[in-house]
């Protein structure tokens, strides 16, 4: 009795479909591609942090020789002297930088109260035209503050703001984007809490500040770093408002290094570097906070 065809080539077509097939691609290959990626990425924003922290030890022949010397013959510790010193030698760097942290820090703070209690409202109190509310808000963010500069310049002006701290702090003590980050964060915060706040006969402004504020440090970590740092470095409207020296902050003191007819490099790059200090500072502080309040970005999709 002959076997039939179909008998025959069964183990035919079992062992075809029991052979591996190979992969086109390694598995392996994108995951280097990835981490190639991301090092070029990292170096290319390093690099310009890497040339301001060589440069502000070099001596400033040197900075202009290309190409250009990574490591500097000698260490030039009088770029750093003549940075605090100043152009006149007056020492007025020490003001400018109490003038930066005065505005920066006060803009902050009130930015990050503001923005709480407005997103606060607008996430978890129900009215008639609070989304209206929210996108008017939301549409202040596509105007660009050179459109608004000048009629905001005369504001100021006329309230008598200028060359004081109240010129430098009061136009920025709100803004949208901290609203907009704020309410997308409390958007996923416990009802329930709030709930059994109220039948405890906690009033609303307890409320919000002993348990809203007090659970809600990541992104008002987040929020403070952002406002800071904007504020720090902030130049234009510091250069219109402060025209005298005693009101103005870092970023314009550095700009002064470049009126000079001979600019040294070496002190500008010194003064670049001084002034990253307490930016790098805070960020390292509040970095735990910063990186877990990342997730305000996507907490209206939960």
């Amino acid at each position: 009795m002959q076997p039939s065809r179909n008998a025959a080539k069964a183990p035919l077509l079992t062992q075809t479909e029991k052979k591996p097939s190979m992969p086109l691609i390694p598995s392996v290959i994108p995951g280097i591609l990835v981490k190639i990626i991301l090092a070029i990425t990292a170096l290319a924003v390093l690099l310009p942090m890497l040339f301001m922290i060589t440069a502000a030890f070099m001596p400033a022949i040197e900075i202009r020789v290309m190409p250009y010397r990574w490591i500097p013959s000698r260490v030039a510790w009088s770029n750093f002297y003549k940075a605090i010193a100043g152009n006149d030698g007056n020492f007025v760097f020490i003001r400018n930088v109490a003038n930066s942290l005065i505005v920066a820090t006060s803009v902050s703070f009130f930015t990050v109260i503001l923005s709480a209690l407005t997103g606060y409202g607008l996430a978890k109190f129900r009215f008639k035209g609070r989304n209206l509310v929210f996108m008017a808000i939301m549409g202040t963010m596509m105007i660009p503050f050179e459109t608004i500069m000048v009629p905001l310049y005369m504001v100021v002006l006329n309230l008598g703001f200028q060359n004081t701290y109240r010129g430098l702090i009061v136009p920025f003590l709100m803004n949208a984007f901290g609203v907009f980050m704020m309410r997308q964060y409390l958007q996923t915060f416990p009802g329930d809490m709030l709930d059994a706040s109220r039948i405890d006969g906690c009033s609303e402004p307890e409320i919000f500040t002993r348990i809203v504020m007090v659970n809600s440090g990541p992104a008002l970590a987040s929020l403070a770093i952002l406002t800071f740092r904007q504020q720090w470095d902030n130049l234009i409207w510091p250069l219109m408002v402060a025209q005298e020296k005693r009101l103005k902050t870092i970023p314009t003191y550095i700009v002064s290094f470049a009126e000079e007819k001979f600019a040294d490099e070496g002190a500008m790059m010194a003064v670049a570097l001084l002034a990253s200090i307490p930016v790098i500072i805070m960020f390292i502080t509040l970095s735990k906070y910063f990186v877990t309040g990342g997730a305000v970005y996507t907490a209206g999709k939960e």
